[in-house]
């Protein structure tokens, strides 16, 4: 089971406390540092001292650290031109040595674009469906050759497909709740699915769609790397399973039924179910940036415990 870690930056964090937060990361042996991509916080935070975006903050990363994988849960597809982001993924994942991945979901809080002057479109799912195919297609031409793209929302003529990434495949996720097109999606352009805040039921009702749907489609089920992202609040004792509960405004006893909450012992018991559903990833939404120990007790009393 890979562990990593996921963050909310808009909720209110500078750039160098998510570096912190990397390096930690890095230092405690997690698969990976991801980043939501949001402008605008939510709930009754005062999200101070601002938003930070997404790859730009990624680009930093990239020089300031090693090992560690960087992404996305999930870039918005409403806040860039594909063929942009392809530009802009390809030039972080050379500056990372090839260690990016890129999530990329249509964009759903109407509030952030209204806020920052972003056109926030009605029909989201078909423009992610050919910013998918803009982006993987550019990637994938070879050097030399142009790409064009003729859609119902992006034109492109005659592109060089320049730059490319530094791997071979930048590594595409798509998650989600949608029972049909959803899963019809990830088997055509994902190598991973990710499916965020479920149950375990959901979770291996949604994994087996997907499944589905790549067979359907021509691929092996097992092809795709399968994931969840949960809310994770772990202590050594109630008290201090409370204390991190109170700290981000969410209940402790909620979080224990929700997301990976509890104790060690009982966060990894937990863990197993997902896993025995079919998960072999899970994104640690971590909304507490400034608790690092937090980091350190999963690390070595989780992770340590994990096959």
């Amino acid at each position: 089971m890979d562990l990593r870690v996921f963050t909310e930056p808009q909720q209110g964090a500078t750039y160098e406390t998510l570096l912190r937060v990397a390096k930690a990361a890095e230092d405690l042996n997690y698969g990976a540092f991801f980043r939501s991509d949001h402008y605008l916080h939510m709930g009754s935070v005062s999200g101070l001292p601002g938003p930070t975006d997404a790859w730009i903050t990624l680009a930093g990363l990239a020089r300031e650290t090693s090992r560690i994988r960087l992404g996305t849960l999930m870039t918005a597809g409403t806040f860039r031109l594909p063929g942009v982001l392809a530009i802009h993924v390809a030039q972080v994942d050379e500056m990372s040595g090839g260690r990016v991945e890129l999530g990329l979901g249509s964009g759903w809080y109407e509030a952030e674009h209204e806020a920052y002057g972003i056109p926030f479109p009605k029909e989201k799912f078909g423009r992610l469906e050919e910013q998918l195919a803009i982006v993987t297609g550019l990637w994938a031409t070879p050097v030399g050759e142009r790409f064009a793209f003729d859609g119902k929302y992006y034109q492109l003529k005659e592109s060089p497909a320049l730059p490319k990434p530094a791997q071979s495949r930048v590594p595409v996720i798509i998650g989600g709740h949608g029972a049909k097109r959803t899963p019809a999606l990830a088997a055509r352009y994902a190598d991973e699915f990710n499916i965020p805040f479920a149950s375990v039921a959901d979770t291996e009702q949604q994994f087996a769609r997907v499944r589905a749907a790549a067979e359907q489609a021509g691929r092996k089920g097992d092809e795709l790397v399968y994931s969840n992202a949960l809310v994770a609040c772990v202590g050594k004792t109630d008290s201090e399973v409370k204390r991190r509960a109170d700290a981000i405004g969410r209940d402790a006893e909620e979080l224990k039924a929700n997301g990976l909450a509890g104790s060690p012992a009982e966060v990894v018991e937990r863990i197993a179910q997902y896993q025995a559903a079919g998960s072999q990833r899970m994104y640690l939404q971590m909304l507490d940036l400034d608790d690092l120990d937090h980091l350190e007790l999963i690390a070595t009393e989780v992770m340590s415990q994990l096959g």
